[in-house]
This record gives C-alpha cells, structure tokens and sequence, in this order.
C-alpha cells in the first residue's frame, strides 16, 4: 500500500488523457450528455494532477496555510490524502458515469455540482492564501465545464428540477464532509501534538 500512497496521483494525467480519447472516439457524437459526464471525470483527474504532480504540493499548502500545522506532513499525510481521493473520483466519478449509461443519464449530475463546489473552495481559498494546488483547473476548467453541463442537462430536460437539487445535495454533503474531516478531525490534532 505504502507505494500506492506514494504515486497514486501520477496517474491522473495518464488517465485523463486515455478517457479523453476514449470519450470524444465513443460519446462525442453518439451520446453528448453521457460524454459530459464523463467529462467530470477527465476535468477531475487533471484537477489533480495540479494538486498532486504539477505543481503539486497540495498536502504541504493544506497543512501549512489553512490548517496552520508547521508541518508539511501532518496532519494530513500521503496516506489520508489517498483515502479521500480514491473513493470520491477513482470510484464515485467513473462508477457514477457507468450508470448514466446504462441506468439513466441523470445520475452522474452529482459530479458537475461537487466539481463547481469543490473549485469554488479553491477560489476562496485564493483570497486567503493567494495560489493554491488546483485553483487554475478549477477557475478554467471545473467551474465553467461543471456549470455548462447543468445548464446542458437542464436546458435539455436532461434532468428534472429534483434531480438537480438532489445533485446539489450530494456535491454539498460530499464538500461538507471534506471540510468537517480537515477542520474537525485533523486540525484538533495540531493541537495536541503541540
């Protein structure tokens, strides 16, 4: 496991550019609401790439500035930081663009919003802290690709008002959870480690 916690991230690119490939040969044409979805998939991975490989350094920027840690590696660490992404976008994001597919296409909305919600704190973060790991993927790619699929699915009657306020929740509850595990959970541990 240790080597996966080490280069998980390197594949982020790798991977984006194959589903990219993949999309724009297979869902292009044939199926454009299902090709953006998939398409929060790729946009992700690349959100990460800059998080992780170029730049990189989120852990580092996430424990020095907004927690406050003098620490680069603690407490968020390589091993924490595997275990929020991999389920959230190595299984959620793809797991949720298959049953689009193949179950209704609705389903994957959930990813758009997360994506706008979680760039949106990128953005917040800017003005507290300047350039963050992830900001310039989330200002040119997240938030307008994001919103251009809602606007795509709901001009589209792609997806229902319901659908899209259940979306909203499941990319708020998701953030939400983010946020109480980095400022609940981890920052009390600076403290004691004092």
């Amino acid at each position: 496991m240790k080597w996966l916690y080490n280069n998980w991230y390197k594949s982020t690119i790798f991977l984006a550019v194959y589903l990219l490939i993949f999309a724009l040969i297979y869902l292009f044409k044939e199926d454009y609401a299902l090709f953006l979805i998939w398409l929060q998939t790729i946009v992700y991975l690349l959100h990460q790439f800059e998080e992780y490989v170029l730049p990189g350094g989120f852990v580092k920027f996430f424990n020095t500035k907004p927690l406050g840690s003098k620490r680069d590696d603690f407490p968020l660490n390589i091993r924490s930081s595997f275990w929020i992404n991999i389920p959230i976008i190595f299984i959620g994001f793809p797991l949720s663009a298959i049953l689009a597919g193949y179950v209704n296409i609705s389903i994957g909305l959930w990813t758009a919003y997360f994506s706008i919600i979680n760039a949106i704190s990128h953005v917040g973060m800017f003005f507290w802290f300047k350039y963050n790991p992830g900001l310039i993927v989330s200002l040119f790619l997240n938030i307008p690709i994001g919103v251009y699929t809602i606007y795509y699915f709901t001009s589209h009657n792609l997806a229902s008002v319901d659908v899209n306020l259940v979306s909203l929740a499941i990319g708020l509850l998701i953030q939400a959870s983010l946020m109480v595990y980095g400022f609940r959970i981890l920052k009390p541990k600076i403290q004691k480690n004092k």
